[in-house]
């Protein structure tokens, strides 16, 4: 790993000058937009990231779903009690391990789940509003230099 920048100094640090004050303004904004806008789908905070995570197959089972959304298997079970209520998940028992819950979208959940990803675009589309493709690219390119040096700290941090 190369040497690291200083771009700050804790002497004259200014916390609105940070990088990440403002990824997470930015981000903070983002989920608010993108909530409002879910809302008017009749669909919650609660309800569309689930959702959303075992349509597109990130999350098949409970303990997949707690681990993508960092929430704890009670919230997770909790949570999944009320989309089963509501009529938009059940749960599948696995028939190769008696152990294991499959989560499976209902028609009303896939109903629901297929206004996801146009909403989504939607509030990225406007918050890259006068981007050009050549910017996008370059700002996609520079979060994840942003996030591959992240993941080397933990990896360095797990190692130590």
């Amino acid at each position: 790993m190369s040497e690291s920048p200083c771009f700050y100094a804790g002497d004259r640090y200014n916390f609105n000058d940070s990088i990440g004050h403002r990824l997470f303004g930015v981000m903070m904004m983002f989920r608010r937009e993108a909530d409002a806008r879910m809302a008017r789908h009749g669909l919650t905070d609660a309800q569309w990231k689930p959702l959303w995570m075992i349509q597109s197959g990130r999350a098949t089972t409970a303990n997949e779903l707690a681990r993508e959304s960092g929430i704890d298997a009670g919230a997770v079970t909790r949570m999944l009690d009320r989309l089963e209520a509501k009529g938009l998940v059940e749960r599948l028992r696995s028939e190769s391990d008696r152990r294991v819950v499959h989560l499976k979208l209902t028609e009303a959940g896939q109903a629901a789940a297929a206004h996801i990803p146009h909403v989504l675009a939607s509030v990225n589309n406007d918050f890259l509003r006068g981007f050009s493709e050549r910017d996008f690219q370059a700002l996609r390119k520079l979060l994840d230099r942003m996030a591959d040096n992240g993941r080397a700290l933990q990896g360095a941090e797990e190692a130590a």
